[in-house]
């Protein structure tokens, strides 16, 4: 049996990365690293990632939690770091 762990490795994205998506898409961790792995490979993907790790840095920031933003924008700041080929094609 494939484990979370190993969905994650496969996905392309870390795991606060794939745990920002399954925030914003409310959805569980195993569906959230389909959906970055299907994304990571789309045109623009990457791009459509950035801004649901933005819109939950939002969220998080307007109910005043700050420190899940601040995980947010680690997890935001390593996305930029491992994936500028794909965000600036």
């Amino acid at each position: 049996m494939i484990s979370l762990e190993d969905c994650i490795a496969l996905s392309g994205l870390d795991e606060e990365e794939i745990l920002a998506l399954a925030e914003h898409e409310h959805l569980p961790e195993m569906a959230a690293a389909a959906l970055g792995n299907y994304l990571l490979h789309r045109h623009h993907g990457a791009d459509h990632i950035r801004r649901m790790i933005e819109d939950d840095i939002r969220d998080a920031r307007a109910r005043g939690d700050w420190a899940h933003a601040k995980v947010l924008f680690a997890a935001l700041r390593h996305f930029l770091h491992e994936h500028r080929a794909e965000l600036e094609a």
